[in-house]
């Protein structure tokens, strides 16, 4: 399927020979004639890239720019200016919003085609569905490696590892890193006034700890602990905030990649708010079971089991054995397999 390309440009002789000039390089083209239609159809079109003039009547193209980068849906689109009026001060303030490059008018034709070609290779890279673990870490990287300030992000990126029960952070502490679990398991918990744990998260290769807090520039709001021999690979603070900060495309990257288990997180507080405890253990299985690419069983204390569904640890027993009755797990020791999820599915979903 060919490309789509959006071209914003008030001069009808520019707009008409520059359009051409796409669809002779096999580009599906869209164009406008002011800024106003251009953010309309960018948000309609959902086009792979953005060519816009500066210098337009009503809404020039730094208000392009500007609205498209509010909107989550066009954010992410390349966005490449193009124009005569390319003073440094012009370059500086269109890169602040967030444009990608600048073409100069007058312009070759194979100096627009490549700016527009290595920025879809580039977008395509950072759209790529990149492993959630070492490797796909610094696949991204690798990827993302044009930028001078991360450059050394993977060369110099420590490991370090935590025995089965090792605290990894306390609740209160400040953040100097992010974490990448590479190898292991991990929970997160918050400990109520009366002394018990409510267990806010399993964590397993691929997951991210400690970026919240380090965003907020707060103290982390939970503790971390693992719950198996781990390994996590040490992201420092300057070198994330660099990630984010220094280009657009690799902060929407990298948000994505981080921010996963947010719609997951405002589900379960429902869950724990409105479900039956019935519902909130098969729920928490099967999001256990779903993360888990490999089928392992799942291998957790049932108190810390307990602590993810919000229940006493009784509770979460006699459930659990009633489940594996109707043959919807198995049980061996405290590893539990899941055997029936579209039936626990239909639990935790009723309606």
């Amino acid at each position: 399927m060919n490309k789509k390309i959006l071209l914003i440009e008030d001069n009808l002789e520019m707009r008409e020979n520059t359009a051409e000039i796409l669809e002779l390089a096999n580009y599906e083209v869209l164009t406008a004639d002011h800024g106003k239609a251009g953010v309309k159809m960018a948000k309609s079109e959902k086009p792979d890239l953005i060519v816009c003039d500066i210098m337009m009547p009503e809404m020039d193209g730094y208000e392009v720019l500007y609205l498209l980068g509010k909107d989550p849906q066009t954010a992410g689109v390349p966005f490449i200016f193009l124009t005569a009026k390319a003073e440094k001060t012009d370059v500086r303030k269109g890169m602040t919003l967030g444009a990608d490059d600048y073409v100069t008018k007058p312009f070759e034709e194979m100096e627009l085609l490549e700016a527009i070609e290595s920025r879809l290779k580039r977008n395509e890279i950072l759209q790529k569905d990149f492993g959630r673990d070492e490797s796909g870490l610094t696949e991204f990287i690798d990827e993302a490696r044009g930028i001078e300030a991360l450059q050394d992000l993977s060369r110099e990126r420590k490991t370090r590892q935590y025995k089965k029960k090792d605290t990894i952070y306390f609740e209160g502490d400040y953040p100097n890193y992010v974490l990448l679990i590479t190898r292991g398991k991990v929970k997160t918990w918050r400990l109520h006034e009366d002394g018990k744990e409510l267990v806010t998260g399993l964590h397993q290769s691929g997951a991210f700890l400690g970026y919240t807090a380090l965003l907020e520039n707060s103290p982390h709001q939970e503790s971390a602990a693992a719950i198996e021999d781990s390994e996590m690979s040490i992201i420092p603070k300057d070198d994330f905030l660099a990630l984010l900060h220094k280009n657009r495309d690799v902060a929407v990257k990298f948000i994505r990649m981080l921010s996963n288990n947010i719609h997951s997180m405002e589900e379960r507080l429902l869950s724990l708010a409105y479900s039956s405890v019935r519902e909130r253990v098969a729920e928490t299985l099967l999001q256990i079971h779903e993360d888990n690419p490999a089928d392992d069983p799942i291998n957790i204390s049932r108190e810390d089991l307990a602590g993810m569904v919000g229940t006493a640890t009784e509770s979460l027993i006699r459930t659990l054995s009633d489940f594996k009755d109707e043959q919807l797990i198995s049980i061996e020791g405290r590893q539990i397999q899941v055997v029936n999820p579209d039936k626990l599915r239909r639990i935790a979903h009723p309606f």
